[in-house]
C-alpha cells in the first residue's frame, strides 16, 4: 500500500474556483497537495463526490468554505465525510472557517436549535474533529459530541488596523449594539484606545416580532383558568439609537463577528457621522455580504469594510472596492499541523481574551 510519508491528506469539498482559493493557499503553507477528489451536482441537483486517491489509515482534513447556497455546502461536506469513512480514514477533521447556521443557536418560539442538528449530523457522516473560527456564539462548541476548536481572527484585524489605518491612535472602537460590547472592549484594550456602544435601533424591523417583542400583549387574558392570574407582561421597547462615548473628531472602527445584511451597519455609520466622527471602518471576521449589501455599502458613509476570507467573496469586491480582505490562512494551516502532529493549540490562543 503507498501511504505518503506525511500520513495526512488536505481536501476540499467544493471544486468551485472560488472555494478552492483558500484550500489552495492552505496547502501551499503546509507544503502538501490539495487531494485529489470531484465534487460535483447531478442534473437533478443531487451531490457526489468521488475520492480519486487512497485515505485508508490516514488523517484526513476537510476544507470547506461556505458560498450563498449554504444547503448544497453542508450536503458536499456530509457526502464527502460519509465517503472517506466508508473509505477506512483513521480521523476525519472538518476545517469549517464560518460555521453555517450559527446564528440559529437559541430556541425561539416554536422553532428548534438548527445549529445542534447540524453538529448532530456532521458527527453521524463520520467527522471526528473540527477546526473552525470565531463562533457566532461560543456555547455552540458544547453541541458537539468531539473536540472543536474555534481560532480566533481578532490577531489578524488588530494588525489590519496598526498597520493600514491611517492615524489609528485617533480611532475609537464601537460595539453597534450592547450585545458587542464585550467584543469590541477587547479590541480596544489591546489596541489602547477608547470604546464606545450604541443603543437602540432605527425603526421596527421583521425581526422583532420573531423575538417575541410584541408577545404576549400587554393586557390581561381574562379566558383562563378562573381564579389564575398572572402578572402582567410588558411588551420590550427599544429607544431610537443613542452613542454612548464621544466620536466626535475621531475615526469610528465598528466590530464584530459577521456582517451580512448591512443595513444596520449603514444606519450606524450614519449616526456616527451624525456624532462628529470623519471615517469609519467595519471590521468583522465573516463577510457573507448577501443581497445588496455592496450597492448599499458604496452609497453609504462607510469608508472601509474590512473581513477575512472564511467567506468566498471576490464579487461582492468587484461591486465594491470598500471591502478589504483579510488572509488567515496561515492559523488554519498551522492549526492543521499542530493537531496533526499532535502538539498544543495554545500558542494560537496567546494574548486571546475570552471575549474576543
Amino acid at each position: 500500500m503507498n501511504v505518503p510519508k506525511s500520513g495526512y491528506r488536505v481536501f476540499s469539498a467544493n471544486s468551485t474556483a472560488a472555494c478552492t482559493e483558500l484550500a489552495k493557499k492552505i496547502t501551499e503553507r503546509l507544503g502538501v497537495e490539495l487531494g485529489k477528489s470531484v465534487v460535483y451536482q447531478e442534473s437533478n441537483r443531487e451531490t457526489r463526490v468521488d475520492v480519486k486517491e487512497s485515505v485508508r489509515g490516514q488523517t484526513i482534513f476537510i476544507i470547506q468554505t461556505i458560498p450563498r447556497d449554504v444547503n448544497t455546502a453542508i450536503m458536499e461536506l456530509l457526502v464527502m465525510a460519509y465517503a472517506l469513512k466508508t473509505s477506512c480514514a483513521k480521523n476525519i477533521i472538518g476545517v469549517i472557517p464560518y460555521f453555517p447556521y450559527s446564528k440559529q443557536c437559541k430556541m425561539r418560539k416554536r422553532g428548534s436549535i438548527v445549529c445542534k442538528l447540524l453538529a448532530s449530523m456532521l458527527a453521524k457522516a463520520g467527522l471526528t474533529h473540527i477546526i473552525t473560527m470565531d463562533l457566532h456564539q461560543k456555547e455552540i462548541q458544547g453541541f458537539f459530541s468531539f473536540p472543536v476548536d474555534n481560532l480566533r481572527a481578532s490577531p489578524f484585524l488588530l494588525q489590519y488596523i496598526q498597520e493600514e489605518v491611517p492615524d489609528y491612535r485617533n480611532a475609537i472602537i464601537v460595539a453597534k449594539s450592547p450585545s458587542a460590547a464585550k467584543r469590541a472592549q477587547s479590541y480596544a484594550e489591546r489596541l489602547r484606545l477608547g470604546l464606545a456602544v450604541m443603543h437602540g435601533e432605527a425603526q421596527c424591523s421583521e425581526s422583532d416580532m420573531a423575538d417575541g417583542r410584541y408577545s404576549p400583549p400587554c393586557v390581561r387574558n381574562t379566558s383562563g383558568h378562573p381564579g389564575l392570574e398572572l402578572p402582567l407582561m410588558m411588551a420590550k421597547e427599544k429607544p431610537p439609537i443613542t452613542v454612548v462615548g464621544d466620536v466626535g473628531g475621531r475615526i469610528a472602527i465598528i466590530v464584530d463577528d459577521i456582517i451580512d445584511d448591512v443595513e444596520d451597519f449603514v444606519a450606524a455609520a450614519e449616526i456616527l457621522k451624525e456624532r462628529g466622527a470623519y471615517k469609519i471602518y467595519i471590521m468583522a471576521t465573516h463577510g457573507l455580504l448577501s443581497a445588496d449589501a455592496p450597492r448599499l455599502i458604496e452609497e453609504s458613509a462607510i469608508d472601509e469594510v474590512v473581513v477575512t476570507n472564511t467567506v468566498p467573496h471576490e464579487v461582492q469586491k468587484l461591486q465594491c472596492p470598500k471591502i478589504k480582505t483579510v488572509d488567515v490562512s496561515m492559523i488554519l494551516a498551522e492549526a492543521i499541523r499542530r493537531i496533526h502532529n499532535g502538539e498544543s493549540m495554545a500558542y494560537l490562543f496567546r494574548n486571546i481574551t475570552v471575549d474576543d
